[in-house]
């Protein structure tokens, strides 16, 4: 086994882009980007300098943290929900996910009509253009979901380059909706939704202790357990739906709600999945598609441009909440687990649990409209 890929090695590369990203942020520069969009690039360049495995050379390990720590990272920050502080959030928040839905749609439609991917791509385009929107409106069950149907997935080079593509464009949509709550603002003014404020802040006000630990630990390992084991019976009810439900109701339950440090080792294991996030947008594995990939990147790139216009000024009319907007956008795009990160940035908690509602939402919703756009195509 090379080094460079030995699981250590590279979880060690991980946690010290975390690290480094945390005190990066704490300049003034950084303080603008913040640690998530931080953690982010600074893995995407030693990633690009091949100093750590990518996407077209994925480890072990890198799997095991989207199977494993994704899924427990979320249910450790929605310990800290508190289900009245969301009910007057919940109701906008999925008004703008299905304005950001048919968002994706119309991208990705108009982007079709204007960069004609199918001139370089031929029949293949309808195919890519249901899995966009798919992945796009959900995340890559519903990419997925389409590719199978068709078979997309024997078709080796084409396959893994679509995926490289989306890595790459959803990377820079995070760093695009990190970003442009702050540059809106700036010409037009918003309103956050009003949502109560919640009576204490775990995270801010105590640190963890070898009590809480022992429990968070437990807690958090039996609900993936349970979660896993459901849905290997019961495989119509996806895992994260299960462990997103046992957080929720755990997290009602003074005894947990009590434990210190939930948020903070949620976090912590948000920031290590998105470093993974950073290590897939593989440049290089764009530029070897050459015009195939230029044309993918240019179709993909202008229809998740299009989603966010659409998405920008449409919920800007309906609710002038860019946080809010901004979240529902990524869960859009990226999925629940990198909205969670955007909400944690924004110090919006009370918009944790409507983020992973809506990116459930999502999940149901994005394979039809995958097959209606290669319907429509």
């Amino acid at each position: 086994m090379a080094i460079l890929e030995h699981p250590i090695y590279v979880l060690l590369m991980l946690l010290g882009m975390v690290i480094l990203a945390v005190y990066a942020a704490k300049t003034k520069l950084g303080k603008k980007l913040g640690v998530a969009l931080l953690a982010i690039l600074f893995t995407a360049v030693i990633a690009n300098l091949n100093l750590i495995p990518s996407a077209s050379n994925s480890i072990p390990l890198y799997d095991g943290i989207f199977k494993y720590l994704a899924p427990i990272s979320i249910f450790y920050l929605l310990l800290g929900v508190n289900l009245t502080s969301i009910k007057r959030a919940g109701a906008p928040m999925i008004i703008l996910f299905l304005i950001g839905s048919l968002a994706t749609t119309l991208g990705i439609l108009i982007s079709w009509y204007l960069i004609a991917p199918q001139d370089v791509l031929g029949e293949d385009a309808h195919i890519i253009a249901g899995m966009l929107t798919g992945t796009y409106t959900g995340g890559s069950i519903n990419f997925n979901a389409v590719a199978l149907e068709y078979n997309f997935q024997e078709r080796g080079v084409l396959y893994a380059g679509t995926i490289a593509i989306d890595n790459v464009v959803t990377t820079l949509w995070i760093i695009v909706t990190l970003a442009f709550p702050a540059i809106l603002r700036k010409f037009w003014k918003d309103k956050k939704i009003s949502v109560p404020e919640e009576k204490t802040d775990t995270q801010e006000q105590e640190g963890i202790n070898f009590h809480s630990l022992m429990w968070l630990f437990f807690l958090g390992l039996a609900a993936y357990f349970v979660s896993d084991l459901l849905a290997t019976y019961v495989p119509q009810i996806p895992s994260m739906i299960t462990i997103s439900t046992l957080g929720i109701i755990l997290a009602q339950i003074p005894f947990v709600s009590k434990l210190k440090g939930s948020q903070t080792l949620g976090l912590y294991l948000v920031y290590i999945f998105l470093a993974v996030i950073g290590a897939y947008c593989e440049l290089s594995a764009v530029v070897e598609l050459k015009d195939i990939g230029l044309t993918l990147l240019g179709f993909t790139a202008f229809a998740v441009l299009l989603h966010g216009i659409f998405t920008i000024v449409l919920g800007g009319l309906v609710y002038k909440d860019w946080d809010m907007i901004s979240i529902v956008s990524q869960a859009n795009i990226g999925g629940g687990t990198t909205a969670i990160a955007l909400a944690e940035t924004f110090k919006r908690k009370e918009l944790l649990l409507p983020a992973i509602l809506v990116g459930t939402l999502g999940n149901a919703l994005g394979t039809y409209l995958g097959f209606m756009v290669v319907y429509l195509l």
